[in-house]
């Protein structure tokens, strides 16, 4: 799965800019859906992620109401939307008098009323359920009724916030990526009662705020978080084994990844993480990870917002600097697990990680959470910095072959926690029918 060519360099770049296209086609969409018409925008929460949807918005000529409870941070949300127009300006995208009229046309308020003359409303509050349902209960007594509202979750059940409205069918999920003024990627997630109309409509909105939208299901984590995670969960037993973080990252970004998992991890802040391992425990008992990550941050190391996680960070250094402490701790953690720490290759490192997203990314299609494997290809491409050049996992996995992807699963299933390479029904489906994941991308026509 790391073999590599000029000629495949180019393939896999054209297959991405085709998937791009047919991401955008949905499956069972009735010809002629209706879109709504989306004039005006509200984006509720102007903390990090609400100020970057509401620059990307106003990006695209867009009037947005962005809403906080209290001055202070919707005067901070009001900064941080000045200060990334005015870093468009300083690298010569827009001119100083563009960049005003776009923040001329935000209007910041502490009023939840003031949004109801928006025909799209954007959540993106804090990441838990109450706090969610809570907003959107006040927002379907308040928004226009034929308002598409959207949750900015990265993981929540999109059904369990839809049912806080009367009207489910205009609440879907639009996942953007941070910083969401930058990222191209906008995975679209339609709950199980959303209206053609409005999955229809959010297409459109995606490609008017220049991203590319892919459409998901709901499940813990939808598409692109649901298999980061099983690349972490390998990233994390590699430690437990043999390996520091600098051998995992830069093995990754060797292979051409744009950042290592454990540079990703410390640069989105180790307490996200460590919150979404708390609830799997519960959840999901027999799924275990590796107790690393947790030892780091119980040392209260969350990563560059701390100046300490996997490695360490100065105002001057923010790639990270390798920190012998933890070293030394990961190195003296896998004798507690009755390991004998070996010496690991890049190449186990990048299949390893590779193997985990293509299984976990074939459950995915059969539960229909994905439609087709080239949309997760393009937003692994777009949305977590997989090499472009080499066409995203699925694509790469269709390179080296179904028998050849199950085989090296069989392999790792014999190591260390080798419950999780168990192979997905549909890669023993593809294997004894001689076909590929390519063959289920279908006819985009």
């Amino acid at each position: 799965m790391t073999h590599d060519t000029i000629t495949q360099d180019r393939t896999g770049l054209d297959y991405v800019k085709q998937g791009e296209a047919i991401a955008a086609i949905i499956p069972g969409l009735p010809a002629g859906t209706p879109r709504r018409p989306i004039a005006q925008a509200a984006v509720i929460g102007a903390g990090t992620m609400g100020a970057g949807i509401a620059t990307a918005l106003l990006n695209a000529g867009l009037p947005v109401t962005m809403i906080e409870h209290k001055p202070e941070a919707l005067q901070r949300g009001a900064a941080n939307i000045r200060k990334n127009l005015d870093s468009s300006v300083s690298r010569g995208r827009v001119t100083q008098e563009e960049a005003d009229r776009r923040f001329g046309l935000l209007r910041p308020s502490l009023e939840l009323a003031d949004i109801a003359g928006a025909d799209l409303v954007i959540e993106a509050v804090f990441e838990d359920l109450g706090v969610k349902r809570e907003v959107f209960a006040k927002l379907d007594r308040i928004a226009s009724p034929n308002a598409i509202l959207a949750s900015n979750t990265s993981t929540l059940d999109v059904n369990a916030i839809a049912a806080a409205v009367r009207d489910p069918s205009r609440v879907l999920g639009l996942h953007f990526f941070s910083p969401a003024h930058v990222m191209r990627l906008l995975e679209i997630v339609r709950a199980d009662a959303t209206a053609p109309d409005v999955l229809a409509s959010a297409l459109d909105f995606a490609g008017r705020i220049a991203k590319v939208g892919v459409v998901a299901g709901v499940c813990d984590g939808f598409i692109g978080n649901r298999i980061f995670e099983e690349y972490l969960r390998q990233a994390y037993f590699l430690l437990d084994e043999g390996c520091v973080p600098r051998q995992i990252d830069d093995a990754m970004q060797a292979y051409g990844w744009a950042m290592g998992p454990f540079r990703v991890m410390d640069l989105a802040g180790g307490d996200i993480g460590w919150n979404i391992r708390k609830r799997r425990a519960i959840e999901r008992p027999d799924r275990p990870y590796s107790k690393i990550p947790d030892l780091i941050c119980e040392m209260g190391r969350f990563g560059q917002k701390t100046n300490a996680g996997y490695y360490l960070y100065t105002p001057e250094v923010r790639q990270g600097l390798r920190d012998p402490e933890i070293e030394a701790m990961i190195v003296a953690h896998s004798p507690s697990l009755g390991l004998r720490r070996r010496e690991i290759g890049p190449a186990e490192i990048v299949e390893r990680c590779h193997l985990a997203m293509v299984n976990e990314a074939a459950k995915l299609l059969e539960e229909g959470i994905a439609y087709r494997p080239v949309d997760i290809d393009v937003i692994y491409v777009n949305g977590y910095g997989f090499p472009a050049a080499k066409g995203g996992p699925m694509f790469q996995a269709d390179r080296a072959g179904i028998p050849a992807i199950l085989e090296r699963l069989h392999h790792y299933r014999q190591g260390h926690q080798g419950w999780a390479f168990g192979p997905a029904k549909s890669l023993l489906d593809l294997a004894a029918r001689g076909a590929d994941f390519a063959s289920l991308n279908g006819d985009p026509r």
